[in-house]
């Protein structure tokens, strides 16, 4: 089996985090995004991506190469411009056999790729998508299925007056190559408007598999910091994406712990970081690497990137910080707060709740 990663977006919901970084390369429990979904793929013994690009590519090949650093092999396959779900498929099919899953980049899930290939093959589907329940379905494309699951009607975004399922796309597709064929290339197409329903109006073949596994679409700030606070907390299956120096309390190898700072779990920290005298962590916490936690500062489930300097006194709660950021002394970051990387938060500054605070900022006093 093959597998294709749609990582070509700008990640424009993740800003400001994503003017510098592509929303592929977000560090989750200080790794890439992508790292751990190509290590859940890898064991569901997928070891063929095709990975569509198209803002700052280079970052991506730059970190993971061809891929044989994680024991997969990677094809990268360039866009010009955005092409949409299906028309970055169709751009990367001379790569392609016969059967393929298909992700879109911003999912984080653990879906059972092999029985829904298995599912997939036993129904002679030419089309499968993971469908998921949630408790808002409005927000997303929800899918109608008969008793055997065979897709009847696609509903974008319903209000909620239309909704007759909580089942919605979950944006993971068992495809076979040949529903491609009629796609014209270099076309701007999209799976749910395009393809799918076409394919359905025709009769063929299309199923829904469904699944209560753990899934988040973390394009989101909001969600970002969630998909942190349940990997933190083991929500997902133990272990499975937690990087090696898994999250505990009691410190972590290679960061300078002050024996009076103060760690609640579950925390991570990141190498070369530093914890100073009575700073108080909390979690669900992680923090990157070579960061400095100055005297007295208070850090309660948040996100912290690399290189962050958080001054004495400083209380950071519920927010994402990106790399570099310098927060002064007696500085506060509340929550919801997303910060850019590169920011600097003078001395007794304060981001009020929510605040939205672009790269290279200078904050000197109270900012809504």
């Amino acid at each position: 089996m093959q597998a294709v990663l749609l990582v070509g977006g700008e990640g424009t919901r993740l800003r400001p985090l994503t003017y510098n970084t592509v929303k592929a390369m977000v560090p989750v429990l200080n790794r890439p995004f992508l790292e751990h979904m190509i290590l859940y793929l890898r064991s569901h013994g997928i070891n063929e991506i095709v990975i569509t690009v198209c803002y700052l590519p280079d970052h991506i090949e730059r970190y993971f190469g061809d891929g044989a650093g994680l024991g997969v092999r990677l094809v990268y396959v360039m866009e010009e411009a955005p092409l949409g779900t299906a028309g970055a498929v169709k751009n990367a099919e001379r790569y392609l056999e016969d059967t393929f899953l298909v992700f879109n980049g911003d999912i984080f899930t653990q879906i059972d790729l092999t029985a829904m290939v298995a599912f997939h093959k036993e129904k002679k589907s030419k089309a499968t998508i993971a469908l998921t329940p949630v408790d808002d379905p409005t927000s997303y494309g929800v899918v109608e299925t008969e008793a055997d699951w065979r897709l009847r009607r696609f509903l974008e975004k319903p209000s909620r007056d239309e909704v007759t399922t909580n089942l919605i796309n979950a944006g993971i597709y068992v495809l076979d190559r040949q529903i491609l064929q009629d796609a014209p290339a270099g076309t701007h197409l999209m799976f749910e408007h395009h393809l799918f329903p076409g394919l359905v109006a025709r009769g063929e073949p299309v199923y829904g598999y469904r699944s209560e596994a753990y899934w988040i679409d973390m394009g989101t700030p909001a969600k970002y910091l969630q998909l942190h606070r349940d990997l933190l907390r083991q929500k997902t299956a133990a272990g499975l994406f937690v990087p090696a120096g898994r999250p505990q309390p009691d410190g972590v190898a290679q960061s300078a712990i002050d024996p009076t700072a103060s760690i609640e779990g579950p925390v991570l920290i990141g190498s070369g970081t530093t914890v100073g005298p009575h700073v108080r962590i909390q979690g669900p916490t992680a923090i990157g690497e070579r960061c400095v936690i100055a005297e007295g500062a208070t850090i309660e489930s948040a996100v912290l990137w690399r290189d962050v300097s958080v001054g004495r006194q400083a209380t950071l709660k519920g927010c994402v910080v990106g790399d570099g950021c310098r927060i002064g002394d007696n500085g506060a970051i509340d929550e919801g707060c997303v910060v850019g990387d590169g920011v600097s938060l003078a001395q007794g500054a304060h981001l009020q709740p929510d605040s939205r605070i672009d790269p290279g900022t200078e904050v000197t006093s109270i900012r809504p």
